[in-house]
């Protein structure tokens, strides 16, 4: 009899569409209105084999390390001094079998306190999915045993859940930049302002001494805390000869990714700093 051992492996990604081997998921981000305490995603699986789904929430929120890279900081048990709906907003089901070409909606609902005070609070929903063994060439034959990676794929989208008045807003200071090889470095100090997350788009723009636009770069941003991102972006060295630069940095809360009704409106922010190619 051959026997099959599987070995587990993640992949961790935070895109909405995900490999064919797992499954897709629309919306990427999800703002519940407290007049109507729910909302849905939607799975498909486009592949041809059905994919075993587990749904789970967890509190977390995106952050900058010293590098300025972005990463997400969760909190096991966040208490009453944190932003966070994980005690009461449950997704449903939270197990499912998604058939090839199948489509399947996961509904949320939110059950909060009474008493809730105005403003925005927030999850993460994390959306594993078993896509597949992926079989390990080197075994030999006389073992009788054929060795595999399960691979589970997950995704981690936002939830806001959103009471009463909400505003947002942000503050842009300490902004540096400079080229190093074939790419523009830049980083900026974002502090959020009012009760909500702010949900937009930094904007760069670098430019010659006369005004001339060389390029342009756009970078979705979420900013639920202070943050200083790190950005990289790819130039071409030929474009820049010795000299000085002009970068033009601003933050929109704009985003070609979601729905414009869902996203807050607040004054853009900007700044410009010089970089010296010498």
């Amino acid at each position: 009899m051959r026997r099959v051992f599987a070995v587990a492996a993640i992949l961790t990604l935070s895109g909405a569409a995900l490999d064919a081997q797992g499954v897709m998921v629309a919306p990427h981000a999800v703002f519940i209105d407290h007049r109507l305490r729910g909302g849905s995603v939607l799975l498909y699986n486009p592949g041809t084999e059905p994919v075993e789904v587990t749904i789970s929430t967890i509190f977390g929120y995106p952050v900058t390390d010293s590098t300025g890279a972005i990463t997400l900081r969760t909190v096991d048990a966040p208490d009453s001094t944190l932003p966070s709906s994980l005690a009461w907003i449950q997704a449903f089901p939270r197990r499912l079998t998604v058939g090839p070409r199948e489509r399947q909606t996961v509904r949320l609902l939110g059950r909060p306190p009474v008493g809730l005070a105005d403003g925005e609070y927030w999850l993460r929903m994390v959306i594993a999915a078993q896509a597949g063994r992926v079989p390990i060439s080197g075994v030999a034959d006389t073992t009788a045993i054929q060795v595999g990676l399960t691979l589970e794929v997950r995704t981690i989208i936002g939830v806001n859940y959103r009471k009463g008045p909400v505003t947002t807003g942000l503050a842009l200071s300490q902004l540096r930049a400079q080229i190093v090889g074939d790419s523009l470095i830049t980083r900026a100090r974002l502090e959020r302002r009012g009760n909500a997350a702010f949900i937009g788009t930094i904007r760069q723009t670098l430019m010659d001494s006369a005004g001339r636009v060389l390029d342009s770069y756009q970078s979705p941003i979420g900013v639920y805390i202070t943050m200083e991102p790190r950005l990289v972006n790819l130039i071409s060295p030929s474009r820049l000869g010795r000299g000085r630069y002009w970068l033009r940095y601003e933050v929109v809360t704009e985003r070609e990714d979601l729905d414009p009704t869902v996203v807050l409106k607040a004054p853009a922010v900007r700044d410009s700093v010089q970089v010296v190619v010498p």
